[in-house]
């Protein structure tokens, strides 16, 4: 895998683009490209990785990426099965507001949604309760298009900037460029940790992957990841545990635990705490009392 610099196609009357997504599974590789983008998952799930940090994605879920923000949506690795029939469904919406939109942005009465866009390049997820206002303003502009579609995106930003609470999708200050060598590597070592993370993976296991000795590893991981390999490791691991748990295909949290590359089930609940901040029971009944709320 590489991190994959993309150039969106813009027809040439068009500054906004509309692009819907129905695929046996999302594009596989970590990219980047200038324009922002906002996805709605309609359909699908698996791992969001948006530069150093990992969420889980499920169906109706919307997620905004900012611009140049390396990421991939991996889809379960059900969906990659010989026979396999499942399909992802997504409505995405990108835009450049350094490209055809610059002088737009530039406006005086556009200045609140420019400091938005300009605030957001580390991504986020729409809060839940606005999941069906905003998925209802992206199918306007999907339907739409010159002035009216146009007037629909402006509402769009207009809603998103008034989102509640929202926590970037990655941490720490992203660097403005990665190199295509570097992307590479840091592909390789994201793909390779994401298929075999239930299986017991070592420094050297994962410093081979990119023919790098374990210090200048540990060197050039943390400093592109903000993580060090160990962490990085346990919260896919973590991240995996959350979908079982809350997916409810399991027989008992010892048995996530083992399938996720835990030896020990104190140790799965140590490292869950750590990750999450709370045990996985604590975490199970948080998560069930937020879907029964909204």
């Amino acid at each position: 895998m590489k991190v994959l610099q993309f150039t969106v196609p813009v027809p040439i009357d068009k500054s906004i683009v509309v692009q819907k997504d129905v695929l046996p599974y999302f594009y596989p590789h970590l990219h980047r490209h200038q324009e922002v983008q906002l996805t709605w998952i309609q359909q699908g799930e698996g791992t969001l990785v948006a530069d150093n940090n990992m969420h889980t994605f499920r169906s109706n879920e919307i997620f905004w990426l900012g611009a140049n923000q390396p990421h991939i949506f991996k889809s379960d690795p059900s969906y990659f099965l010989p026979r396999s029939r499942k399909k992802i469904i997504a409505l995405v919406i990108f835009f450049n507001p350094e490209g055809a939109l610059s002088a737009f942005f530039n406006l005086p009465e556009i200045k609140q949604l420019k400091n938005f866009v300009q605030q957001r390049q580390t991504g986020f997820k729409v809060p839940a309760i606005l999941n069906t206002v905003i998925s209802g303003q992206m199918l306007r502009i999907s339907s739409s298009a010159g002035v009216e579609q146009l007037m629909h995106f402006v509402e769009l930003l207009r809603l998103l900037s008034g989102c509640p609470d929202i926590t970037p999708l990655a941490s720490g200050n992203r660097k403005a460029t990665v190199s295509d060598h570097d992307g590479i590597r840091i592909g390789n070592i994201y793909n390779y940790i994401m298929q075999h993370y239930d299986k017991a993976i070592t420094l050297e296991d994962a410093a081979s992957q990119v023919h790098m000795t374990p210090h200048a590893f540990c060197r050039f991981f943390k400093k592109h990841t903000l993580h060090t390999f160990v962490s990085f490791l346990n919260e896919v691991r973590i991240n995996e545990a959350c979908k079982k748990l809350t997916d409810g295909n399991y027989d008992n949290i010892a048995t996530v635990a083992y399938t996720c590359g835990f030896n020990s089930i104190t140790n799965f609940n140590r490292v869950f705490k750590t990750v999450t901040g709370k045990s996985p029971s604590q975490y199970l009944n948080s998560y069930f009392h937020n879907v029964e709320t909204n």
